[in-house]
Parts: structure tokens; C-alpha cells; sequence
């Protein structure tokens, strides 16, 4: 049971343990890494082609969008496996379910970059 009151003290706190579970992410997910590695190329990008105010908006949303993702894909697989270490058909559904989110978001994220920079990328050309 979760005691009551306000404390800044347990507010600070819960950004730790925030904090700590992207360090796990980011070590223990491969994935994650890869989407942090575009989400850099991608930022770059945008400063590059000076992209406007609601472009970025679009941008870091899909960002936010392809992390937070990964974030509860993940926390359904170490669920999962804690839950059923062995093979079992329903943790394996319950698993694929969860990577097509991250998979639809990737290509959500994926179309929204193609939206901002290939006009941007062909008035170079």
C-alpha cells in the first residue's frame, strides 16, 4: 500500500529510479540503442535543415513515441520471463504482440521523418 503525503524528498526518488531504468534499457536492450542511434541522426538532421517549430514537434514525438515503446516492450518481456522462464505459447503471443508495437511505432517514426526531410533533402538536389 502506497503511504500518503507529498514529499519532495520521495519525488526526487522516483526520477532516480526513473533514471535507473534507462541505464537498464539502454544496457541491456539492443534495440534501444539502435533507436537512440537514429533519434541522434535525426536531431542532427533537424538543426542541419533548420526544420520548423511544429516539424519538430512531429519529430520528438516520434521519437518520445518510438522510446516509450521500447521502454514497455520490454518491461512485457522481463515480465514475461519472470512470469514463465520456459518456452510457453501464450508468453510467446503475449511477447509478439509487444514487439509489433515497437514495430508500428518505428514505422509511424519512420513516415513522420519522411515527411519533414524528403522535401527538405530534394531541394538540395
Amino acid at each position: 500500500m502506497k503511504q500518503q503525503g507529498f514529499s519532495i524528498n520521495k519525488r526526487f526518488k522516483s526520477f532516480a529510479y526513473a533514471w535507473n531504468g534507462i541505464k537498464i534499457l539502454l544496457r541491456e536492450e539492443h534495440n534501444s540503442r539502435i533507436h537512440l542511434v537514429a533519434a541522434i541522426g535525426v536531431v542532427m538532421a533537424g538543426f542541419f535543415f533548420k526544420i520548423s517549430a511544429l516539424e519538430w514537434m512531429g519529430i520528438v514525438f516520434a521519437i518520445g513515441l518510438v522510446i516509450v515503446l521500447e521502454i514497455i516492450n520490454s518491461a512485457i518481456e522481463n515480465i514475461s520471463d519472470f512470469i514463465s522462464p520456459g518456452m510457453n505459447d501464450q508468453i510467446k503471443k503475449i511477447k509478439d504482440l509487444s514487439a509489433a508495437g515497437v514495430l508500428v511505432g518505428a514505422i509511424t517514426a519512420a513516415i513522420i521523418g519522411l515527411i519533414v526531410f524528403v522535401p527538405k533533402i530534394m531541394k538540395l538536389w
